[in-house]
């Protein structure tokens, strides 16, 4: 039941590991956070503002790595993703350099700020970057696990933070190096969702269930890459797969599912949930929004009863 943001949890088991290894540094783009102020305090020699410059920040943390540092960049995810795009494709993923980029404020999380702040394509354009990986933690203990994680993996990363504070999922000093892992058996249907979604789909399972549907449900924390053989071993005793997510459609992590079970030639039934294709400039709050987009739990439980009925 701990709740601490995913956010604050990442940079508070990130600190002493920076403390110890002074190649990590920290570099952000005019964001603060409480968390963060114990790195520009008590490790000013490996914290570095950019200012609102996020394409420079891309810029700086892949020259501190190939000078040997560990960087790791912070801003705000719609623009730590889609402004910098051109900068990750060619500083990072083209030079395949360790570098990660820390997003806060994945999917609707900046609800009322309208489609500027929206992060609703960040998984979409990631995967089209070869050699990225990107993860979407869906509790506090996941954010720390992942920064003791991704300090030791190569190549560039992604992490994109909700900003609403979850209750746990994991256990403590779970493992994160999976990429997947399984919440809740069922067997009628499985529902694979990441972050909020996943929260949503634990719900949404006790609603099927008195309903006398038995659903499974699945974190897929790394949807890029899908690590295609555990995802595959956790869906084999399911004929029907449901996929929930903060996102559109295109690019997403149904449409991540539907690839690998097509190149492997499994045949299931497959129903994705996500955002409806348009920006969203609709107010009164994330609630309103996911009522909106029949994201809300009595939506998604309508839609995937009579899909698991059918």
């Amino acid at each position: 039941t701990f709740k601490r943001g995913t956010r604050d949890s990442f940079f508070d088991a990130l600190f002493p590991i920076a403390q110890a290894d002074r190649s990590i540094v920290l570099v952000t783009a005019d964001c603060g956070a409480p968390s963060l102020d114990q790195f520009r305090t008590a490790l000013p020699g490996q914290y570095i503002t950019v200012g609102i410059a996020e394409q420079n920040m891309i810029a700086v943390a892949a020259g501190l790595a190939l000078a040997g540092k560990k960087p790791f960049c912070y801003a705000i995810a719609p623009f730590a993703s889609l402004r910098c795009y051109e900068q990750i494709k060619v500083d990072l993923c083209s030079m395949r350099l360790a570098v990660t980029v820390l997003g806060v404020g994945a999917g609707l999380s900046y609800d009322i700020m309208g489609p500027t702040h929206h992060t609703t394509e960040d998984i979409s354009i990631m995967r089209a970057l070869p050699g990225m990986q990107v993860y979407t933690p869906s509790d506090s203990i996941m954010g720390a696990g992942l920064a003791r994680l991704v300090c030791e993996m190569p190549g560039p990363k992604y992490v994109r933070f909700d900003r609403e504070v979850f209750l746990s999922v994991y256990p403590e000093k779970a493992d994160f190096s999976v990429g997947v892992s399984a919440l809740r058996e069922g067997k009628d249907v499985c529902l694979v969702a990441s972050g909020i979604m996943v929260h949503s789909a634990l719900r949404v399972a006790e609603i099927l269930k008195a309903k006398g549907v038995e659903a499974g449900v699945v974190d897929l924390y790394r949807p890029v890459p899908v690590n295609g053989d555990a995802l595959v071993k956790l869906l084999s005793g399911y004929k029907k797969v449901v996929t929930i997510e903060e996102h559109f459609l295109p690019g997403g992590i149904g449409e991540a599912i539907r690839v690998l079970l097509s190149e492997r030639d499994i045949p299931k039934r497959m129903l994705s949930v996500g955002l409806p294709h348009k920006y969203l400039f609709e107010y009164g709050g994330r609630k309103n929004l996911h009522e909106l987009a029949g994201l809300d739990d009595q939506g998604l439980s309508r839609r995937i009863l009579a899909f698991a009925e059918s």
